[in-house]
C-alpha cells in the first residue's frame, strides 16, 4: 500500500539504523512528543535498533493523558445529571479522576456516548432538543479544528442545547517548558507530524534558536521515525539547531490555513493545566467571548477545585520524560489498563499503555 508498506520496510529501517550508528560519536537524548510515535517506537522496537549512545525520551505526547484531573472531575459531575447526554472520545472514559471515572458513571446509568468526531455531537444535539448535550473537547492542535467547526456550525444554526468542556492544549509551549526545566535532558525533538499538518512548523524556529535544539517534524511509521532520528542526530553532531521536515508528504511549512483561521475564530489562547506537569502559560485553547454560551463550566456553574494524582503513580515524571514505565513499582501489577492508577496507562497514545502492551517483562 502506497505510503504505508514502504515506511515499514525492514531493510530500509535497518539501513537508517546503520546510518545513525555511523554518524554518532557521543551520547544524545532526543524526545518524541507524540503518542503515536511513542507507540510505534515501542511496538516496532525502534529504540532497540539504535546505538546505545542514542536515548529516546517519551514526552507528553498524549492529550488524553495531560488532561487535568480537575476537568475530569468536572466531567464526572456533569455526566450523571438529569437530561444530560455527555459525549466523549472513548479514551477518556477510563481516565481516573479523583475518585472514579466516566465508565463507572456510565455503568451506573449516566447517558454517556462515545463519538468519533465532534460533528457527531452536533447530530445528537439536533435530534435531542429537550436534552443538554455536553462534549468533552480534548486534544492537541490536531483535533481542535473539528471542535471549532462544531462550535461554529452550532452557532450558525442557533443550537441552544449544546455546551463544551474544553481541554485543548498546544504543543510548542510544552516543549519550551520541558527545555526550561532544571532537570532537562532533551537535546533534540521529533515534532508531531499530525500537529504540524494543521499548524505548520514556523513557530518552532524560535524554540530551536532560543534553546539551540534541532527539531525534526516526523511521521509515525518506523522508517519515518528512524529518518527523523537520523536528521536530528546529524544536526547534533554538526552543532546545528534547525527545524527540518521529514514528513513532507503531509506537512507544509505554513500548515493548513483554513483550519487555522477557524481555530482563531472560535478559540483564544489561554493558560492550561497539564496533568503531571502543572500550569503552562499560553498552552491551551478556550472559547472566545462570542461563543461563551457554549462553555459547559458556565452553563453548569461548576466549582473549581484542586486534585492530586494517586500517591504511588509516577505518571507526571513519565509525561515529562524523566522516567519510563518500567521504573514505576506499580506498573503491570497494581496499575493495568483495566485498573489504571494514571492516565498514561489508559489512552491508546499513553506511554504506559504502550509498554504494557508491547514491553511487559
Amino acid at each position: 500500500m502506497k505510503f504505508v508498506d514502504e515506511y515499514r520496510d525492514a531493510t530500509a529501517a535497518q539501513r537508517y539504523a546503520t546510518a545513525i550508528a555511523q554518524i554518532t560519536t557521543r551520547p544524545w537524548a532526543i524526545m518524541e512528543i507524540c503518542g503515536g510515535q511513542t507507540h510505534s517506537i515501542v511496538k516496532f522496537g525502534i529504540d532497540e535498533l539504535l546505538p546505545k549512545e542514542i536515548t529516546l525520551i517519551h514526552g507528553p505526547g498524549c492529550p488524553v493523558c495531560v488532561t487535568p484531573i480537575e476537568l475530569i472531575d468536572q466531567a464526572i459531575a456533569i455526566a450523571p445529571l438529569p437530561k444530560v447526554i455527555f459525549c466523549s472520545f472513548g479514551d477518556m472514559l477510563r481516565v481516573p479522576g479523583s475518585h472514579t471515572d466516566l465508565l463507572i458513571v456510565k455503568a451506573k446509568g449516566g447517558d454517556i456516548r462515545i463519538v468519533y468526531s465532534p460533528l457527531d455531537v452536533l447530530k445528537i444535539a439536533q435530534t435531542n432538543p429537550t436534552k443538554q448535550i455536553v462534549f468533552f473537547a480534548v486534544g492537541f492542535e490536531t483535533t481542535a479544528p473539528a471542535t471549532a467547526m462544531l462550535v461554529y456550525q452550532a452557532h450558525q444554526q442557533g443550537i441552544q442545547n449544546l455546551s463544551l468542556l474544553v481541554s485543548h492544549v498546544l504543543v510548542p509551549p510544552a516543549m519550551e517548558t520541558i527545555l526550561a526545566a532544571p532537570h532537562n535532558q532533551v537535546q533534540g525533538f521529533l515534532a508531531a507530524g499530525h500537529v504540524c499538518t494543521v499548524m505548520g512548523y514556523t513557530e518552532y524556529d524560535a524554540i530551536a534558536q532560543t534553546y539551540h535544539v534541532p527539531i525534526v517534524v516526523t511521521g509515525f511509521e518506523p522508517v519515518d521515525i528512524l529518518q527523523g532520528v537520523y536528521l536530528c542526530v546529524k544536526q547534533l553532531e554538526e552543532g546545528r539547531a534547525e527545524v527540518e521536515n521529514q514528513y513532507a508528504r503531509s506537512v507544509r511549512q505554513s500548515g493548513n490555513h483554513i483550519a487555522q483561521k477557524l481555530m482563531r475564530e472560535v478559540f483564544a489562547i489561554v493558560p492550561r493545566q497539564w496533568r503531571g506537569i502543572g500550569e503552562i502559560a499560553q498552552s491551551g485553547l478556550g472559547l472566545r467571548d462570542a461563543y461563551a454560551n457554549f462553555d459547559a463550566t458556565k452553563h453548569f456553574n461548576l466549582p473549581t477545585h484542586t486534585a492530586t494524582e494517586a500517591t504511588e503513580c509516577i505518571s507526571g515524571l513519565i509525561l515529562q520524560g524523566v522516567k519510563k514505565p518500567h521504573e514505576c513499582s506499580a506498573f503491570g501489577t497494581r496499575c493495568t489498563p483495566e485498573h489504571p492508577l494514571g492516565a498514561p496507562m489508559v489512552s491508546s497514545e499513553g506511554t504506559c499503555a504502550a509498554y504494557y502492551r508491547y514491553r511487559q517483562q
